[in-house]
């Protein structure tokens, strides 16, 4: 049973939901509430929900409807279906938001000032975790910005992520990253964990250094030391970036890779896939 959630005077439409795992969704308007004017009955849409000030009761994307602002709604790119539309929103609007345009001025709950994208183009860059829902979208946004990527995951992603974009790639599994690569402009960290910053001994002074999930980062004296910057965020619903970041997906310069799927009644089949771990790209269920 999932709950639908009432918006306050913001333009509602209730969707025909094909959802993926969390927040993300893809599917058709079905209805429009009173004041919506941005989207029609029949357009196909895709959107992150509610995120992140539902955290605590929920974002309802696991529905076959659901209600939602009309301003964290954009058209579906043409040219990718429904399933990988799921996939994207969250990923993709995560890699939007640390490294082109955080397009926001809330206060950042991880640290005390503004995260601020670094430029790109002629820069080497190194994307850990580069085989997962984030880190496969960091790899061909930094690419298309002009960076040199290094990819940093199992051995079994390295095929995909030098077909995806990738110059260089490190399986951790054999090798620890920071013993080969030397002299990094930016490294953008989606795996999170105790180990963070070991990175630091990578990146040039007046580097910086990423965090999808900050939590237990401990280098910040010794970052500051080094001239290094370590920075994050946290993602936020935006549909007008959405739209934008969506016309890479458009054009096939960005793709969103899946794992698997599953029907929406075979959810727990679903989050028992992601709890086995080494997932490559996306999971989605399909109402």
């Amino acid at each position: 049973m999932f709950d639908l959630f009432r918006l306050t005077q913001q333009p509602q439409y209730t969707l025909m939901n094909i959802a993926s795992l969390g927040t993300d969704l893809s599917g058709e308007v079905v209805a429009l509430g009173d004041g919506a004017s941005r989207f029609s009955v029949g357009d196909n849409v895709y959107a992150m929900v509610r995120f992140p000030k539902d955290l605590r009761t929920g974002n309802s994307a696991y529905a076959e409807y659901i209600r939602i602002d009309e301003n964290e709604l954009a058209l579906k790119p043409t040219g990718v279906d429904h399933v990988q539309a799921a996939g994207a929103p969250m990923s993709l609007l995560t890699v939007w938001q640390f490294l082109i345009d955080l397009g926001h001025d809330e206060p950042n709950p991880f640290q005390s000032f503004r995260h601020e994208p670094v430029p790109l183009r002629g820069k080497t860059v190194l994307v850990n975790g580069a085989g997962g829902a984030v880190g496969h979208l960091a790899v061909q946004v930094a690419k298309w910005k002009g960076a040199r990527v290094i990819a940093v995951a199992s051995g079994k992603h390295e095929s995909l992520l030098c077909d995806l974009g990738a110059e260089a790639f490190i399986d951790h599994t054999m090798t620890a990253a920071e013993d080969v690569a030397k002299h990094v402009d930016l490294v953008i960290d989606a795996v999170d964990g105790a180990n963070m910053k070991r990175f630091l001994s990578v990146i040039k002074p007046g580097g910086a250094l990423f965090l999808v999930n900050p939590m237990g980062f401990c280098g910040h004296e010794e970052a500051a030391d080094l001239g290094i910057t370590v920075s994050s965020t946290q993602v936020r619903s935006n549909g007008m970036q959405l739209a934008e970041a969506g016309r890479l997906l458009e054009d096939g310069t960005v793709r969103v890779v899946i794992d698997s799927t599953f029907a929406l009644a075979q959810a727990s089949d679903a989050h028992h896939r992601a709890s086995r771990g080494s997932i490559q790209g996306k999971i989605v269920l399909i109402a």
